[in-house]
Order: C-alpha cells, then sequence, then structure tokens
C-alpha cells in the first residue's frame, strides 16, 4: 500500500511539473491552433487529412484537459473517483437518450465525428462535457470565497455558471459545425436546449458536492496556480470561434468568464518561463 502511495505521488509530482513547465503552451497555444484549424475546416481552407480531423479534436482536447487532470489528481479519492465514474455513466445516458428522442435538450445531431462514435455519441463524451462542469465548479469556489461554504449559495453559483459556459460554448460549436439543433432564437440554439442543460448541470453539480471533499479540492486550488488552466483554454479557443462567427453575445459572455479568472488571479502567469525555448 505504502510503495502504490509513492508511486501515485510520484506520478502526480511527474504530471504537475509537466503542466507547470509547458502552462503558456497548454492554456493558450493549443487552442489558438484549435480555433485556427477549426476555421480552416469551416471555410474549406484545408482538406483531408486536416479537416475537422477528429483525432486531432480529441487529442487537442484531452491536452487542453491536462491541467485538471493534473489539479485533481491528488484529491482524487475512492469516493471521487466513484463519483466521477457516476457522471460520466450520466453522460453517456443522458445524451444517448436526447441523440435518440430529443429529450431534454432538443433535437439534434453531431455533423461530423468528434472521435469514435457510438450511436451517434463520441465515445469521447466524458472529455468534452465533464470539465465544463468541474472548471465552473472550482470557479465558483474561488470566486464566493467564505459564502462557498454555504451549499444552497454554491450549488446555484455553480449551475448558473455551467449555463453560462454552455452559453458561450453551444454557438460556436453550431457555427464551427459540430453540431446541430435545426435552428433555434439564440445563434442557432434553441432554449429547450438551456432548460435541458439546467437539469443535467443539476445532477452534476450536486453529484461532485457529494463526492469530493470540499476542504481538500479548495486547498489544492490555492496551492495549484494551473488547475483553472483548462478554462483558459475554453475562452481563448471559443472566444475566438464566436468574434469570427460575430457571434457577440458569447463574446461577452467568453470575457465574463476570463473575468472570473482575473479576478482570481488565474489568467495572470508568466509567459517566458513556460515558453519551450526555439532557439537552443
Amino acid at each position: 500500500m505504502a510503495a502504490e502511495t509513492a508511486t501515485r505521488r510520484r506520478i502526480e509530482a511527474r504530471l504537475d511539473g509537466l503542466v507547470a513547465e509547458n502552462r503558456f503552451t497548454i492554456a493558450v497555444v493549443f487552442p489558438v491552433v484549435g480555433a485556427l484549424l477549426l476555421l480552416a475546416s469551416a471555410e474549406s481552407l484545408v482538406g483531408p487529412p486536416l479537416r475537422y480531423n477528429a483525432l486531432l479534436i480529441l487529442l487537442g482536447t484531452i491536452v487542453m484537459r491536462l491541467p485538471l487532470v493534473a489539479g485533481l489528481a491528488p484529491v482524487l479519492d475512492r469516493r471521487a473517483a466513484l463519483g466521477i465514474a457516476a457522471l460520466v455513466g450520466y453522460a453517456f445516458g443522458i445524451e444517448l437518450i436526447g441523440v435518440a428522442t430529443g429529450w431534454p435538450y432538443g433535437t439534434f445531431e453531431y455533423t461530423i465525428a468528434l472521435g469514435p462514435m457510438l450511436a451517434g455519441v463520441p465515445l469521447g463524451l466524458p472529455v468534452f462535457f465533464l470539465p465544463l462542469v468541474l472548471n465552473s465548479y472550482l470557479l465558483c469556489l474561488l470566486v464566493l470565497g467564505d459564502a462557498a461554504g454555504r451549499r444552497a449559495i454554491r450549488l446555484v453559483a455553480v449551475i448558473a455558471t455551467v449555463l453560462l459556459v454552455d452559453l458561450v460554448l453551444d454557438p460556436g460549436a453550431v457555427a464551427i459545425g459540430f453540431w446541430s439543433y435545426g435552428g433555434g432564437i439564440y445563434y442557432g440554439v434553441p432554449v429547450s436546449n438551456y432548460l435541458g442543460w439546467v437539469l443535467s448541470a443539476t445532477v452534476s453539480v450536486l453529484a461532485l458536492d457529494l463526492a469530493f471533499d470540499r476542504t481538500a479540492l479548495r486547498a489544492r486550488l490555492d496551492e495549484c496556480g494551473f488547475m483553472l488552466d483548462d478554462l483558459v483554454s475554453f475562452v481563448v479557443l471559443w472566444g475566438a470561434i464566436n468574434a469570427y462567427f460575430g457571434n457577440w453575445v458569447p463574446v461577452g459572455l467568453a470575457l465574463v468568464l476570463a473575468g472570473g479568472l482575473l479576478k482570481t488571479d488565474r489568467f495572470d502567469f508568466a509567459v517566458e518561463p513556460t515558453v519551450p525555448d526555439l532557439w537552443n
């Protein structure tokens, strides 16, 4: 048991070091390159194999998730792991139902393959969905401060932040061609989608609140400066895509998220030490 614990700690330390040494590359370079490649795909400026390359989309997303993974790893005990596993099951279940029936998000379909697909749903769905909730939860813990200790305030704030995140994500994803609702009043997204997100956000936030030790999570947040870098990537990627398509409300909401990151000192990090030295 002691040997297993020591091995885990070594792996966590190496992952921490990897992310810390490459923060700018992961948090800024990857989403900028990703946005450019996706826009080039949408405008047919590139062809196969680069155009909407499912493997590149999935791998790029995984790389941008590394700060979150590294940040959570030390506080991921058995209860938290079970909570995450339950949310993975929920995410697949509700998405399969949604694609098949149109409930609870409204009728929609994935218009490109986001990696391997099962019954019209990406197998990489947890990589795309869960971090949206986790990042919202972590951001609210920091922004709320002492008020985060009150469950009702915490849960309402996190659910609202998850909806804010999706108000940025969905218009950009529809514009770039990831999925389609067949139309909707909010940049091609119907109101039903956000009603569905209220349900999924509530389930997910309640599960996370029960799964994680909030005291340990907050302590890890305080000591891990890069833990919200995945949200930085989100703001850069989807802010840029929405700006290109003139989706100015989502751009403004992305700036609100950026403001939250700035307020918590999570959008401001030294660039030079994290950029690979290309001259030596």
